[in-house]
């Protein structure tokens, strides 16, 4: 197992540098965060998905449906205060990604991701796609009045049961892409622009996603046969498991692992590890004092206990 990882960081290691002006296009989800100490969603038996069934939610979903969110906040106002960001700091495959943009290697960065830990890490937003959207700005769901980031955050730690738009008292909402709404147009025209420029120098990375979600989950489908694709995941998924490819390259482990040891590859360790200590440093980047599997499951079990206080009813 251990040759296959080092053959494939050997090989995505080739590609880029022996093509310098090649396009390289990361597509990103969950998985690259729960080092961080931010649950996944999907994992089974640890993910939030399963942890919220056992709650007395109409499904494990509701907490991001937008029809439920209209007749019961509450549980996605509760989620918010734990996720929101600030909590954590960029991991390492973030910080690859930002040494990428600071070589002039990055192309874009399209992300399933909430947690803004990719702005945090200085992705630029002009290389970034956050495909379902982000706490990054928040909006009213009646007037559509835009509120910027503190907004929302101010009034969950000053314990307001709600967040009320000041025009028309409506509901405030992060930005965040919820069940039964649409994706912003940024991801579509952004991608269908990029897509055709894919050429066989070109690589796209595919990082901890279980390319579940559609339409995120289509995009490495639609990557032209003669582009390299590379997943660096625990397991394969989505299109490289059903209709894998001759030039698919397959890491099998953390992003993380991955990050460190292409980073290596590539020359690029220094730069990576004073990106690291950087972070390290950033005090709105300490606040988060659990990490990795720890972390992750400590996070989960605090949201589950909170939610379960709201007493939920089905027909909320």
């Amino acid at each position: 197992m251990k040759d296959k990882k080092v053959d494939a960081i050997k090989k995505i290691a080739k590609l880029i540098s022996d093509n310098p002006d090649s396009k390289v296009i990361f597509l990103v989800g969950a998985g690259i965060s729960t080092s961080c100490g931010i649950p996944d969603f999907r994992s089974p038996g640890t993910g939030l998905y399963d942890n919220l069934a056992k709650l007395n939610l109409p499904f494990a979903e509701a907490v991001f449906d937008i029809e439920y969110f209209e007749q019961n906040p509450k549980p996605f106002y509760t989620l918010a205060k734990e996720l929101y960001p600030g909590n954590y700091k960029p991991s390492k495959f973030h910080q690859l990604m930002k040494v990428f943009q600071d070589k002039g290697r990055l192309h874009r960065v399209f992300t399933q991701n909430i947690d803004t830990l990719e702005r945090a890490a200085g992705i630029h937003s002009d290389l970034l796609v956050e495909a379902h959207g982000s706490f990054a700005l928040n909006h009213c769901i009646s007037c559509k009045k835009e509120y910027p980031q503190n907004v929302f955050k101010d009034k969950m730690l000053a314990g307001e049961e709600f967040a009320n738009c000041e025009e028309c008292e409506g509901l405030i909402k992060p930005q965040i892409v919820f069940f039964g709404e649409n994706l912003p147009r940024k991801f579509f025209l952004t991608w269908d622009k990029d897509v055709t420029e894919l050429d066989d120098k070109s690589i796209v990375v595919v990082a901890g996603t279980s390319l579940a979600v559609y339409p995120f989950a289509s995009l490495p489908e639609e990557v032209p046969k003669a582009t390299t694709r590379a997943l660096i995941n625990l397991e394969k998924v989505g299109d490289f498991k059903t209709n894998p490819r001759k030039c698919d390259i397959f890491y099998s482990g953390s992003a993380d692992g991955a990050a460190t040891e292409l980073a290596k590859e590539l020359g690029w360790l220094s730069e990576l590890d004073s990106l690291s200590k950087l972070l390290e440093t950033d005090e709105e980047s300490t606040e988060n004092v659990a990490s990795g599997k720890e972390g992750e499951a400590a996070k989960v079990d605090s949201i589950v206990k909170d939610l379960e206080k709201l007493e939920l009813k089905e027909d909320t």
